[in-house]
């Protein structure tokens, strides 16, 4: 195999996609900024007369509860808007001093908002059941009956109200601070790389470190692994500080509200059992034999004699085609036509309308996401392009959640947004169908490299995010058992839980220890990382239903995207045949994962003759 680096042969330039947020607002600049919060404000002290004390009341009705719903709700569509607006403009763009501040500000209003329409949730959770129970299949509140289901079910968890304002007051010089302290110094940061074939040191973001890990050059990728390394352990004090701070924070924070375990709060908000994310997990870990077998092969297709964390995303061959950013384009809307025009018309409208910020640059926060918004306005999708097959697959990735979004803008903003496991169902979803297309079209040599591809998104979605919830589990534990942990604990502890996934077929090196501390979700959504390998094994199995039901399948998923979040993830799953709690169901997304392994490895030993 060439050790030429792919970063050498690109020929294509990035796209210059930023995306269009003026359904929102215009700018930082824009007076209706302003203007929208003097309504908000107006507004929320008009509520709080008109409610406080008559939602948890021996004569609370139905119609009083539903009028009292349906006006804060559409209070909550006005406040996601500058919020949103702020933490949008900050994803683009960490760099910006005035855009951070703005962000900041909104987050601010947001809190003197919050605490005058904090009373309304409280009372709803401390009416009593014999009073509220009568009322919820009452016409009037037949909208709200799985948001007031869902609100209750933390009510053993509140505080009182004087607490929770208390709380939320602090959050922004707290718990939001350290966070948006951990985007900015990630976002910011300028990693040195030693590139192996020029000799020159160039200026790279996380981004752009992260992707040459996956150069056909082992040189290149060793100098990325080297140049990420260094950049972490130079800001390693900080993470380990701010990690520090946050776990004790949630450990608090769990505390005085009475919580069992860390998990418990995600579980509860993901409508999910421990049981349940239990089996799960459990199953994740007696699978990871399947990470080895593959990597074994591939092992022997790189003729290397063992492989190292500089392996795992290695492409099997040195002819990576680049695909431009039109080029995706056309791949991901023809490959969710052939499922869904429904699904196609739907992305497109992502192009069209200026929705995606695809373009690389500095300041610009790592990975990607889709953000719904709000119902009246569109959801947005932020990723960098750098004109790679994984980029396709992250843009398919984005718009399975965009169409979601897009499909569910038909609920009204307290039943919009699906819990984390099923908003992870479109998704994945979306990256099978265009696997499925590529494949469909490409020679041998193309269909191995296509599997690799496939299976190694498939451990990176299921199993080492799996691991990733044990490492959470454990960090969360040794900061309650041992105090404030440092790097090298930290680096301890990730190092094994990632190094189990992969048995004795990937020698996980030293500098590895260091990965963690860039992995945001940890930090600003404690436990989310589950959701992933909920969702990638929900879709293994959903998508061979697909395939045997046909036009009926696709008519029952697109329906069950249009509910969003209106339904539990029982109740929705239903609608498909689906029973979460089978072993047997879950068992069978392991069993598609075992046929890939068994295709990647026919088609190797057919090239071999």
């Amino acid at each position: 195999m060439s050790n030429e680096s792919t970063q050498e042969k690109s020929t294509l330039e990035p796209p210059k996609a930023r995306w269009n947020l003026s359904s929102l607002f215009a700018g930082i600049d824009d007076p209706a900024v302003d203007a929208s919060w003097q309504t908000i404000n107006q507004q929320a002290e008009a509520f709080a007369a008109k409610y406080r004390g008559k939602i948890n009341s021996p004569d609370l009705s139905a119609q009083l509860l539903a009028d009292s719903l349906k006006e804060i709700e559409d209070l909550c569509v006005l406040i996601a808007k500058p919020v949103t607006f702020g933490q949008l403009l900050f994803a683009a763009d960490a760099s910006d001093a005035k855009i951070g501040a703005f962000m900041q500000k909104q987050m601010e209003r947001y809190t003197e908002v919050n605490v005058k329409l904090m009373f309304h949730e409280l009372e709803l959770q401390g009416v009593a059941d014999d009073v509220l129970n009568p009322l919820v299949n009452d016409p009037a509140l037949a909208n709200y009956t799985h948001y007031i289901g869902m609100a209750r079910k933390f009510r053993s968890y509140r505080l009182s109200e004087k607490e929770e304002i208390l709380m939320e007051e602090l959050a922004n010089t707290g718990s939001r601070a350290w966070n948006r302290l951990f985007d900015e110094v990630l976002s910011n940061h300028v990693f040195e790389f030693k590139n192996p074939q020029t000799g020159a040191t160039e200026e790279l973001s996380q981004q752009e470190v992260l992707n040459l890990l996956r150069d056909a050059s082992r040189e290149t990728r060793q100098a990325a692994a080297d140049s990420l390394s260094q950049g972490l352990e130079s800001l390693e004090r900080v993470l380990v500080f701010i990690f520090n701070n946050l776990i004790q924070d949630k450990a608090v924070d769990d505390r005085l509200r009475g919580y069992e375990y860390p998990e418990q709060a995600r579980h509860l908000g993901n409508e999910l059992d421990r049981e349940t994310v239990d089996l799960v997990m459990r199953l994740c870990g007696e699978n990871y034999g399947l990470v080895a077998r593959y990597y074994h092969v591939k092992r022997e297709i790189l003729g290397l004699e063992k492989l190292t964390h500089i392996d795992r995303y290695a492409p099997l061959f040195d002819t990576e085609e680049e695909v431009s950013w039109e080029e995706g384009q056309k791949i991901v809307l023809e490959a969710f036509g052939g499922f869904s025009a429904e699904m196609a018309d739907r992305a497109k409208e992502f192009f069209d309308k200026e929705w995606i910020d695809a373009e690389p640059r500095k300041g610009k926060t790592g990975g990607a996401f889709c953000s719904y918004n709000t119902p009246d306005t569109h959801p947005v999708i932020l990723q960098s392009y750098l004109n790679k097959m994984d980029d396709v697959m992250t843009l398919a990735h984005e718009l399975g959640h965009g169409v979601h979004a897009s499909l569910s803008r038909a609920q009204s903003y307290f039943n919009f947004h699906g819990t984390l496991p099923l908003a992870e169902l479109a998704s994945t979803f979306g990256e099978m169908l265009v696997f499925e297309k590529l494949v469909a079209s490409a020679n041998e040599q193309d269909k191995l490299a296509l599997y690799a591809d496939k299976i190694e998104g498939i451990f990176a979605t299921v199993f080492r995010q799996a691991a990733m919830y044990r490492f959470e589990q454990s960090i969360h534990r040794a900061r309650k058992e041992e105090g404030e942990l440092d790097g090298e604990r930290f680096g301890e502890l990730w190092h094994g839980e990632i190094q189990s996934m992969f048995g004795d077929s990937v020698e996980m090196g030293d500098q590895h220890r260091r990965w963690w501390s860039y992995v945001g979700h940890f930090t600003g959504s404690p436990f989310y990382v589950y959701a992933y390998s909920f969702g990638e094994l929900v879709v293994l199995s959903l998508y061979e239903m697909a395939k045997e039901q046909g036009p009926e399948f696709v008519d029952k998923y697109i329906e069950m995207l249009r509910l969003g979040g209106s339904k539990s993830p029982d109740e929705l799953m239903e609608l498909v045949g689906v029973n979460l709690r089978d072993e047997a169901f879950w068992q069978g997304g392991f069993k598609v994962i075992e046929r890939f392994i068994g295709t990647f490895e026919s088609l190797y030993a057919a090239s071999k003759g």
